[in-house]
């Protein structure tokens, strides 16, 4: 029996606002405890604040990303990385002009049932 797995065919996540997410690892494989994925947010893109039930490993590939974590502006840029631990209300954003590539590292997996996003108010 082989001791490793190969991941030829991540899984697309379905999105409605332009952003790219490649799920190599994570719930869409049987791998609750780690998710891996590689991601390209567009520009002007964001999502509402969530307080994360899981901590969050983020690598920046290309471009820039901004984070907003418990109210401070944190952006960064190719190379740079960071970790949000898990219970810290965060905004992720890419209000730059070019698109942002990523990949980022959840602990447990990614799950909707534990990102607990906020309604947005528009």
């Amino acid at each position: 029996m082989k001791k490793y797995k190969i991941q030829k065919s991540p899984f697309i996540v379905p999105t409605t606002d332009g952003k790219l997410i490649e799920e190599h690892w994570g719930n869409s494989n049987q791998n609750p405890n780690i998710s891996i994925a590689h991601m390209v947010a567009p520009p002007d893109w964001s999502e509402p604040h969530q307080t994360p039930e899981f901590d969050e490993f983020t690598i920046i590939i290309s471009g820039k990303k901004q984070f907003e974590i418990d109210g401070e502006n944190v952006i960064l840029e190719k190379g740079q990385s960071i970790l949000i631990e898990k219970g810290a209300r965060i905004r992720y954003s890419n209000p730059f002009s070019e698109p942002c590539e990523y990949i980022a590292i959840c602990l447990p997996a990614f799950s909707m049932d534990l990102v607990n996003r906020e309604e947005e108010i528009i």
